[in-house]
């Protein structure tokens, strides 16, 4: 798979990682939205660059998998909780999940208090526990943590594919960059987008696509190893608006790698 079919998967799974994302904030919403988009984003590049497509996996049954082991791996590195907390919130978690079993219904505080043989004080301090911490984690199975660790050399190479993927976020067009940047890192819903520009869901959706299309032109044409001329621009602006938002992408890459001014003293 050559750079241009990867690139293209990158782009075309944005979408995935704010789903994820969106999943697992539901579960634990003290976690950073942000910290795990930067993990999910780096995953997801990682997986488009391990891809084998004559495997027989789809790519996003692949990617959902690293994606989901390198959320785990960030939440357990900001995790909080002791081994003793921990041994609570577990004890508290599977008192609530077996008497909502029994009882077809979930269980009061008392119930719970009095199946545990503790206070209401101590069953309301389990659960708020249990709602800051990671504990969920241990429900994802070990493929879903065995996400593959880049070696040095690779590491460098994601972080590079990573700058040109914002590059190309951030050259867009004012409008355009403001709709995948509250479609894809915000969750918004299409129809809130359309309701708040004033413009029509249709109008949206038209924006996002024609966005999506330009950053693979981008892509293609700042980060590919298929020679230029080979390059079949997929964006349906025309070459004059196509041109500058390439200049603009070559200019914010230039700006992410350009190293700090030395001030002499």
């Amino acid at each position: 798979m050559n750079r241009v079919e990867r690139n293209r998967l990158v782009v075309d799974n944005l979408p995935l990682v704010g789903y994820l994302v969106s999943e697992v904030c539901a579960a634990a919403s003290h976690l950073s939205r942000d910290d795990l988009a930067s993990a999910g984003a780096i995953a997801l590049i990682t997986s488009a660059d391990s891809f084998n497509p004559d495997l027989g996996v789809p790519f996003g049954a692949f990617a959902r998998k690293r994606i989901l082991g390198a959320f785990a791996d960030d939440m357990r590195s900001s995790d909080w909780a002791t081994r003793g907390a921990r041994r609570r919130i577990k004890e508290t978690t599977a008192v609530q999940d077996s008497l909502t079993a029994a009882l077809g219904r979930k269980p009061s505080v008392d119930e719970m208090a009095s199946a545990l043989g503790v206070d209401r004080e101590s069953v309301l301090a389990g659960l708020a526990d249990a709602a800051r911490t990671v504990t969920t984690l241990d429900g994802l199975t070990t493929e879903y943590l065995a996400a593959d660790i880049p070696l040095p050399e690779e590491s460098l190479l994601v972080a590079e594919r990573l700058t040109y993927l914002r590059a190309a976020v951030a050259a867009l067009p004012a409008s355009m960059r403001y709709i995948i940047e509250q479609i894809y890192f915000e969750d918004r819903a299409v129809k809130d987008l359309a309701a708040e520009l004033g413009i029509t869901h249709s109008a949206v959706s038209q924006q996002r696509a024609e966005a999506v299309r330009l950053m693979r032109d981008g892509m293609a044409t700042h980060y590919s190893d298929v020679p230029s001329p080979e390059i079949v621009p997929e964006s349906r602006i025309s070459p004059v608006r196509r041109m500058a938002y390439l200049s603009g992408v070559s200019e914010q890459i230039l700006q992410a790698t350009r190293p700090p001014a030395v001030v002499l003293g």
